[in-house]
């Protein structure tokens, strides 16, 4: 049972690390980082809303007070935090996007010490710390002062692990009504409703039928974000957060090498040290409950998904 839970997660994780993989090529096709966000958004809004019709349609009730933070979920959240991550992705690297994302835990942190009053431990301290120096090293501000991205792009970046990190401070506010699907499905749905008309995906219909664009779309909104979660989920309800926490480390290391070995990303010794100073600072916001205590619902795209363990919701 273990062995299986491991796998389950780790599979999720792996299918998260595999976005760049087809957020690349939807832009070999001349999409735009906002179109990469309403395909992933809106595909997987349809994928959510067909099986909640199908299997579970008592899900769909929601209560129309709590639109406001299902929309700051999709909106404010989910759709800034993939627009600035794949304008990353655009500008720089896999690689390094995927670093300055996963800032995102450490900004949970100190959004949750303002808003909801949870203490500052030790652990998030040296958390803090490792998060601010592995970024430096990672885009080359230390040690020769010379950034190997612009100061838009590493600014635009660390956005996106603060957009990331307001899905917990929303969902905070609906977590204990609503199952992870329900919210899931509605911060879809919402960021859909914002982000598809902005876009320019009624003027491409063309290459939205090509077959390497339906394939990437289907990549983007099914394997790596419905997939994965489910995936992740399914082991973590079977083993400790703690040990889940560690095992979804595979992500980031999954999207580094394919940056690596698909897109020629080169990383220095430095940008080595700075990554594995961010993936320490993931690990030391990991707080220990008490092992026979329940497992609550768990929010899709935030980081106490990954690790309930995290004292961030």
């Amino acid at each position: 049972m273990i062995l299986k839970s491991a796998w389950l997660v780790l599979t999720g994780a792996t299918l998260w690390g595999t976005i760049g993989l087809f957020v690349q090529g939807l832009y070999t096709y001349g999409f735009s980082p906002i179109d990469v966000v309403a395909l992933r958004v809106l595909g997987s809004a349809l994928v959510l809303f067909l099986f909640l019709l199908l299997f579970k349609r008592n899900l769909l009730r929601i209560q129309l007070r709590d639109l406001f933070f299902f929309a700051g979920c999709g909106i404010v959240s989910i759709v800034f935090f993939n627009l600035c991550f794949f304008t990353v992705m655009e500008r720089s690297s896999n690689s390094l996007a995927v670093v300055l994302l996963y800032t995102g835990p450490v900004f949970v942190v100190l959004l949750s010490r303002l808003f909801l009053k949870e203490p500052m431990t030790g652990g998030k301290a040296v958390a803090l710390l490792l998060t601010v120096l592995g970024c430096m090293l990672a885009v080359g501000l230390v040690p020769a002062g010379d950034a190997d991205m612009s100061a838009g792009t590493i600014f635009i970046g660390l956005l996106s692990g603060f957009f990331y990190a307001l899905y917990s401070i929303f969902g905070k506010f609906v977590a204990h009504r609503y199952h992870s699907v329900t919210i899931t499905a509605y911060a879809m749905l919402t960021a859909s409703l914002c982000v598809v008309p902005m876009s320019g995906l009624a003027a491409k219909q063309a290459q939205l039928l090509e077959p390497a664009v339906l394939w990437n779309t289907f990549g983007l909104a099914v394997l790596s974000t419905v997939f994965a979660y489910s995936f992740y989920t399914a082991g973590l309800s079977q083993m400790e957060s703690g040990r889940a926490a560690i095992l979804a480390v595979a992500e980031p290391v999954v999207a580094i090498w394919i940056g690596i070995l698909l897109f020629g990303d080169k990383l220095t010794i430095w940008q080595a040290g700075g990554i594995l100073c961010i993936l320490a600072a993931v690990l030391f916001t990991i707080e220990r409950r008490p092992a026979g205590k329940a497992k609550s619902q768990r929010l899709f795209f935030s980081p106490e998904n990954r690790n309930e363990d995290r004292k961030t919701l």
